[in-house]
């Protein structure tokens, strides 16, 4: 059974963005995450405690690794890096398909 791994890679906040288009209590960066945070994937769906967001944007290419998929950017076919859709607070994740 292939087993599959998100890694945040790194949080990133548009500080200026937030300054001019969010409230004063805006968190920046992210406050779901951690940099270096891991998860592991379990079938069905998004790991426990996963960000719905972040998980909707970068799902689809969850879906590539776990169909085999891969993309020629990429150094190993076995890692996708995507990241979540947020402007003000954008994370990006390290996708991986891990032999098991």
């Amino acid at each position: 059974m292939t087993t599959f791994k998100i890694t945040v890679l790194k949080r990133m906040s548009n500080q200026d963005l937030a300054d001019e288009y969010c409230g004063v209590d805006a968190e920046v960066p992210c406050p779901h995450f951690d940099d270096g945070q891991e998860f592991i994937l379990e079938p069905g769906g998004p790991p426990e405690g996963f960000c719905g967001w972040a998980w909707n944007d970068i799902r689809q290419l969850y879906q590539v690794l776990r169909n085999g998929g891969s993309t020629p950017s990429m150094r190993d076919k076995n890692v996708l890096v995507a990241c979540c859709t947020d402007g003000i607070r954008p994370v990006a994740f390290k996708l991986e398909r891990i032999d098991g």
